[in-house]
């Protein structure tokens, strides 16, 4: 096989998928010298790729698929790594008819491990593995490493966060895109209750009447970057955390990046369907109850469907603070 000289690879969504690629960039720059690695996304993740030392460009989907077909056909690429396995990738593929490799998304057993519970049906390989699994034919290998993110700018704590939760603090990341991937705040409020350091919230505008509602119940040990940080600024907090307590979200997931213990929390989804849990992270920890209903879906839903919501509210609160305190 001819050395390829420049590749592309490409993942255009969502956050945790894309941050999962990662080590997939990583070991192709390091194991293949001299080779330009291009990544192609859509431009609101580009924040995911910045500064990133392996990667040589970063491509954005353009207004049309003609217009990013012919900027790829542009740059005489030698093969696409598809990481995403769509209708759109598919086409760009067959339009360039340049070589490629494509992750397999094993799309009908997860609809059957999903809509009958089929539980030995799950994935129980991690998707930064399965992603690896593209670049084989290459040669290239897994480095076993954990995920790559690199912070844009130079953070200092005492712009963020005040001088009570500096020395060390544990981040509690409480925003998710779906309502029952998040745990209810009174039980967030009974967990905080029980952990003797400092507690940092994190999270969007969403969540930000929820952060004060559970810091007006706790008082001065809560302190909420709710609303009032932006995405790297939170990357740059978790990075500093003593622990990380977080859901399926894609903050979460970021946290992996920087090696701090995570207590990984599932509700309505499943890291086991997902092929998603902490990644080469020491001391990390992946909680959830089981229950006939669980998962009711594949990303989230914005209710529950038998409006218990037992896959959050049964997850033992000791499990939660025995973690963060231990």
């Amino acid at each position: 096989m001819k050395t390829p000289k420049k590749i592309l690879v490409i993942r255009f969504s969502s956050m945790g998928d894309i941050i999962y690629t990662t080590p997939v960039v990583r070991c192709l720059k390091q194991q293949m010298p001299g080779c330009e690695i291009h990544f192609l996304t859509k431009g609101q993740f580009h924040y995911i790729y910045q500064k990133n030392p392996y990667l040589t460009k970063l491509h954005f989907l353009k207004a049309t698929l003609k217009e990013t077909i012919a900027d790829i056909k542009a740059e005489n690429f030698d093969y696409i790594i598809d990481l995403h396995n769509n209708l759109r990738t598919t086409l760009i593929k067959v339009a360039t008819g340049i070589p490629s490799s494509t992750y397999k998304k094993h799309s009908i057993k997860k609809w059957l491990a999903l809509k009958f519970k089929w539980h030995a049906l799950f994935s129980k390989e991690h998707l930064v593995d399965r992603y690896m699994e593209t670049v084989g034919f290459l040669g290239v290998k897994n480095d076993n490493r954990p995920i790559d993110y690199y912070i844009a700018k130079d953070y200092k704590l005492e712009e963020l966060l005040p001088t009570s939760h500096r020395p060390e603090f544990i981040a509690f990341v409480i925003g998710a895109t779906h309502y029952n991937k998040r745990m209810p705040n009174e039980k967030i409020i009974e967990i905080c209750k029980g952990i003797d350091l400092p507690i940092v919230l994190l999270g969007g505008n969403d969540v930000k009447g929820n952060a004060e509602e559970i810091r007006a119940a706790i008082g001065d040990n809560v302190y909420s970057t709710c609303g009032l940080t932006n995405l790297d600024q939170s990357v740059f907090i978790v990075s500093k955390a003593a622990k990380v307590i977080g859901f399926d979200t894609g903050l979460t997931h970021i946290a992996e990046a920087f090696n701090v213990p995570i207590a990984s929390i599932w509700g309505s989804t499943t890291p086991d369907l997902l092929g998603v849990f902490p990644y080469r992270v020491i001391g990390s920890e992946v909680i959830g109850v089981d229950l006939a209903c669980r998962p009711c879906s594949k990303f989230g839903l914005d209710h529950c469907p038998l409006g218990h919501f037992k896959c959050m509210k049964n997850i033992p609160d000791e499990l939660v603070i025995n973690f963060a305190n231990s």
